[in-house]
């Protein structure tokens, strides 16, 4: 019998800083220890039972990279069927006013005007939204 199981939620961050007037994304590579090494991606992860979207990003972000962010807006929401398992990753926008990032699992860092992400680089769940940021940083 073939049950479909509920995707796992992911979510990701558009990180902008504050002081930055290009206001250029945050993307990051996966390092050699996670799946999907050598891809780039925006940052973030799973949410854990009973946590909200909002909270797992900050979370999240503290823990991958160190750094404290707002959460000040939300993009999208797309499911992604990877051989494995189904994921909904859910993107939002941030913004932080620190400028020091520290990589506990990444193993390099960018930041990039949404021109410069190189969707064939980024992870496969990550590529679907590129032109939807591309979109909003046209119509501004």
């Amino acid at each position: 019998m073939n049950q479909k199981r509920e995707p796992v939620l992911v979510v990701a961050a558009l990180i902008r800083r504050s002081f930055d007037s290009d206001r250029k994304i945050l993307v990051v590579r996966r390092g050699p220890a996670q799946s999907g090494a050598g891809y780039w991606e925006f940052p973030g992860g799973k949410v854990d039972p009973g946590e909200t979207s909002e909270a797992a990003l900050v979370r999240e972000i503290d823990e991958e990279l160190g750094l404290p962010i707002q959460v000040d807006g939300f993009l999208e929401e797309l499911d992604f069927a990877y051989p494995s398992k189904t994921i909904r990753l859910r993107v939002y926008w941030a913004m932080t006013a620190q400028s020091q990032i520290e990589l506990r699992e990444h193993d390099a860092m960018k930041w990039c005007l949404p021109e410069e992400i190189v969707e064939e680089e980024l992870s496969a769940a990550d590529r679907p939204f590129v032109q939807l940021i591309r979109a909003v940083y046209s119509s501004k």
